[in-house]
């Protein structure tokens, strides 16, 4: 029998609504993930993908990340994970950095074994390009297989892409697909395997409202298989203790304005939670900014007003402040702008970029790809359900491989960023760190 914890769409790194305190939260979420796991004396964490918000997250994501993966390695459980488009990088990936500290696998079309059950990667791969792969797996000898894979697969909502395709291709039978990606929990069967996600570990939307959590998953030879169900695997939901989210839906009748709305608001527990109000109905105008104001008196975190009503010329009005930094990735998506366009976008809207430094940022990172003249093409770029970085399609594993790794020698990391302190912090002398990147963000070039 094996026990494994199935997670993805941590997206550590994210500072929601533009808050400090909503990024420690993500790498919080991915902490309690690994409290479970040691707690549980589970075999293994597989995780789905989107382990960060962004291809280059800030040093204290990074080195906060490898202390969570450190606690796990020295409980003797292994971390066995694919790549998201949100984390997809050029070349080699994070996730090979952290194989190469001996703190995570990467899964590919080579199985590796954990108790019973033989688990299979396959990273995340635009759509433009899934008519070439080719399921290809490794021949195995355990009882059981999994695959683990990010993308919108169906029969799940958003899905773009045919599981039955993947299992009818794929050489090697699979027992279950542990996916990531949709943020929302499932399971189903589809032509006997069990497909299911765990869903994100912290709410990246407004649209997130069921609590957050993940899945447990049994591989068990030795279970009853009867007609009506198969017990060899089974997928049970755990929930985690997140940031309260609390949701306030005002529906304004004529001649209540303002003073409803902060009547509403009164009847929730604020203390600490992200708080989001939504005006429907008719009424008086409303200022989302001194309702907003008032919430946050009241004890929240972060408060944002949704407004909802139908103006005069009864256009709908549906406007909400809630993360305009979505609104944009959204549009970025539809654009299918390049790599290279993609960087500039980056270093002109990253809050640690100091308007002084953005010209030249924008400058050394044009120059850095000037020679790689693929990363100027454009339609190389393919979205998730919601607006997640691009890839360029060179750095995704197909099923055939896991593609390029991180072949330079990684001289003693652990000195070069600090990471021999449990805590994840870094030092004062670690300034050189971050090579190129001042404002505090790391890409893979740094350690290459």
């Amino acid at each position: 029998m094996t026990r494994v914890i199935h997670t993805g769409d941590t997206h550590i790194g994210y500072a929601q609504y533009h808050s400090s305190v909503r990024r420690q939260d993500f790498l919080d979420a991915f902490g309690a993930v690994i409290d479970d796991a040691i707690d549980g004396d589970v075999d293994a964490v597989i995780h789905a993908g989107d382990l960060f918000h962004d291809r280059r997250p800030e040093l204290a994501d990074l080195l906060g990340t490898i202390s969570e993966l450190r606690r796990l390695d020295d409980a003797g459980i292994p971390f066995l994970a694919v790549v998201g488009n949100h984390e997809s990088t050029r070349g080699g990936q994070w996730l090979d950095l952290f194989e190469r500290l001996g703190l995570a696998t990467r899964l590919g079309n080579e199985p590796t074994a954990v108790g019973d059950t033989a688990f299979y990667g396959l990273d995340h791969v635009p759509v433009s390009r899934r008519d070439d792969l080719d399921y290809a797996f490794a021949d195995h000898d355990a009882e059981h297989a999994a695959l683990v894979a990010h993308g919108l697969f169906e029969p799940f909502a958003y899905a773009d892409w045919d599981t039955e395709t993947v299992l009818s291709e794929s050489t090697v039978d699979f027992d279950a697909m542990l996916l990531g990606d949709n943020h929302t929990p499932d399971v189903a069967q589809v032509e006997e395997t069990w497909v299911t996600y765990p869903g994100s570990t912290e709410r990246a939307s407004a649209s997130e409202r069921e609590g957050r959590g993940y899945n447990l998953v049994t591989f068990d030879a030795d279970a009853v298989d009867t007609a009506d169900s198969d017990d060899r695997v089974a997928i049970r939901r755990r929930a985690l203790d997140t940031r309260p989210f609390v949701f306030v839906e005002v529906d304004l009748r004529e001649g209540e304005g303002e003073s409803r709305v902060r009547e509403r608001v009164r009847e929730y527990e604020l203390d600490n939670a992200v708080v989001l109000v939504t005006v429907t109905g008719g009424g008086d105008p409303v200022t989302p900014a001194a309702i907003e104001a008032f919430a946050t008196d009241e004890g929240a975190l972060i408060a944002r007003v949704a407004d909802r009503r139908e103006i005069e010329q009864n256009a709908e009005v549906d406007v909400s402040f809630a993360d305009p930094e979505d609104a944009v990735r959204e549009r970025l998506n539809e654009m299918a702008l390049s790599e290279a366009a993609l960087d500039v976008d980056e270093a002109v809207r990253a809050e640690t970029v100091p308007d002084s430094n953005v010209r030249d940022t924008v400058k050394r990172s044009v120059e850095e790809r000037i020679e790689d003249l693929d990363a100027f093409d454009r339609g190389g770029a393919a979205g998730d359900d919601d607006g997640g970085a691009a890839d360029d399609g060179d750095n995704v594993v197909a099923a055939e491989g896991n593609g390029e790794t991180v072949d330079d020698d990684i001289d003693d990391i652990d000195d070069e960023t600090g990471t021999g302190n449990d805590d994840g912090e870094n030092e004062d002398n670690d300034d050189d760190t971050k090579s190129s990147a001042t404002d505090g963000q790391v890409s893979m070039e740094d350690y290459l």
